[in-house]
């Protein structure tokens, strides 16, 4: 993170907040489509999510496409995608001042719906070893109860 102070984002600061907006999964959408809360989250099983998350990193939504790949047990890299919140949004308070200090990787949650832009058809993954490092470690943080997600 740069020297500047984290300033928290909420439903009522989040116009101060510029994009793009990247959403990564491992579903296949079209321009003008909408993600929704109320979905299978990919990250708990049996879970459904009261929000729908983003980021304004590409590096964030890279991680989120291909952990949503590999968790769902689909093939290939997953998606990611250009979106635009229709209703305000606050920090993910998942990765806010929880797995880092502020918010760096510039990752949010709204429960209003995300509106399809554009697919992000040029982008680079992550070596498998460094995706599978990953997912052992969200395995070890669920087996010590600590993989809580605040939803």
């Amino acid at each position: 993170m740069n020297n500047q102070a984290w300033t928290p984002v909420t439903h009522d600061t989040c116009d101060n907040v510029a994009g793009p907006f990247y959403h990564g999964t491992k579903t296949r959408f079209q321009p003008g489509d909408l993600l929704v809360p109320g979905q299978a989250s990919n990250f708990e099983e049996g879970r459904v999510s009261n929000n729908v998350y983003f980021s304004a990193t590409l590096e964030a939504a890279i991680w989120g496409a291909e952990l949503a790949t590999a968790l769902g047990g689909a093939e290939g890299r997953g998606h990611i995608y250009i979106v635009e919140p229709t209703g305000t949004f606050e920090d993910d308070p998942n990765l806010t001042n929880k797995r880092f200090p502020g918010n760096p990787t510039r990752s949010y949650r709204t429960r209003a719906p995300l509106r399809i832009v554009a697919e992000v058809e040029d982008w680079q993954g992550h070596p498998p070893e460094v995706v599978r490092q990953m997912l052992d470690h969200l395995d070890e943080l669920r087996r010590a109860g600590r993989a809580v997600i605040e939803d």
